[in-house]
């Protein structure tokens, strides 16, 4: 059986194909009789309006671009793979970007083509490299710091990293270490560092900088097991470890078992994120969910309502946190 076509509609409609897309499309200009007669028409025949002609017609391509810096950090990994599902069910196509470099990252924001916007999970970007290039698309920002360029979904890491000091301190912890990321001797900053100290003085605990050791790279497992070592062989005593996400708790247990220092008998050990690899671990980690789904489900909404026309300044919207005890702490 032939597929019925705008035409056919139309003849049976007794108007003009023009007036039949018009109904389709949701635009003004039909009379009521008309579109009731549009309408009966398309459902007698079984008309079914071609998706690509009403992306065309309304200039939208119905795809959105996942910027992502990797996909070897299981955090990335997992939130773009909520992003992709959650603009799946949103009715539109995803393109997966992983900008590796600020140029990329930059580009993949500032210069994005055939996608109707952008959700980015940013590493690199800053309100200052917008000045000379503005984001071509209706853009997003999943987590990271803030660059009040563009709607934020913002990820509870204060209270993430508070609640997990407080409960490190509840089992009677009281050498907290924190494994970081950055510049041996440059002091850390934001949120997560803010959450862990603020719940040490809330609790009378003072701030040891030596506790805290530095890892190159925040984003792999391999940083959290030099840091641990070097931590190890400073000789400082501690008796548990708050890392800046699970990557870098995974290297560091591995450290701390190599050294056959026990977990959580010894040393108490924490991340961030709730990965699934983290779960599986032996022993299990504690850590803090950010609640990811919620958060890709926030950045489709808001992005959706820019498509469609939202004009206002940019908006920010917080996340909650869970902390999730399991056998590491």
């Amino acid at each position: 059986m032939t597929r019925p076509t705008l035409d056919d509609v139309a003849r049976e409609a007794g108007c003009s194909a023009k007036t039949v897309s018009n109904v389709v499309l949701g635009r003004p200009g039909a009379s009521a009789a008309t579109r009731a007669r549009v309408e009966q028409a398309i459902a007698r025949l079984g008309y079914v309006a071609d998706p690509s002609g009403r992306q065309l017609a309304s200039g939208r391509t119905g795809r959105i671009a996942v910027v992502v810096p990797d996909l070897h950090q299981p955090y990335f990994a997992e939130t773009a793979e909520r992003l992709i599902l959650e603009i799946e069910r949103a009715g539109m196509s995803s393109t997966l970007v992983i900008a590796g470099d600020q140029e990329s990252e930059l580009r993949a924001v500032a210069s994005a083509q055939d996608v109707d916007g952008v959700i980015v999970c940013p590493h690199w970007l800053r309100d200052d490299l917008f000045d000379r290039s503005p984001p071509s698309r209706p853009t997003v920002q999943l987590g990271s710091g803030p660059t009040r360029v563009f709607d934020r979904v913002v990820m509870g890491e204060y209270e993430g990293f508070r609640r997990l000091t407080s409960h490190l301190l509840g089992q009677g912890r009281r050498r907290i270490a924190l494994i970081w990321t950055g510049a041996e001797g440059v002091a850390p900053e934001g949120a997560r560092y803010e959450g862990y100290r603020d719940a040490l003085e809330e609790a009378g605990v003072a701030l040891d900088p030596g506790l805290i050791a530095f890892g190159s790279d925040w984003d792999r497992r391999a940083s959290g097991f030099e840091a641990m070592i070097a931590l190890l062989a400073s000789g400082r005593r501690f008796d548990a470890v708050l890392c800046v996400n699970d990557a870098m708790a995974i290297g560091a247990m591995r450290a701390l078992r190599m050294r056959g220092v026990r977990v959580p008998g010894d040393v108490a050990v924490t991340g961030f994120d709730d990965t699934v690899e983290g779960a599986h671990l032996v022993p299990s980690l504690t850590s803090v969910s950010p609640r990811t789904g919620e958060m890709a489900a926030t950045a489709v909404r808001l992005l959706r309502e820019r498509v469609e026309g939202e004009s206002g300044p940019p908006r920010e919207v917080l996340v909650g946190v869970d902390l999730i005890v399991r056998d590491s702490g």
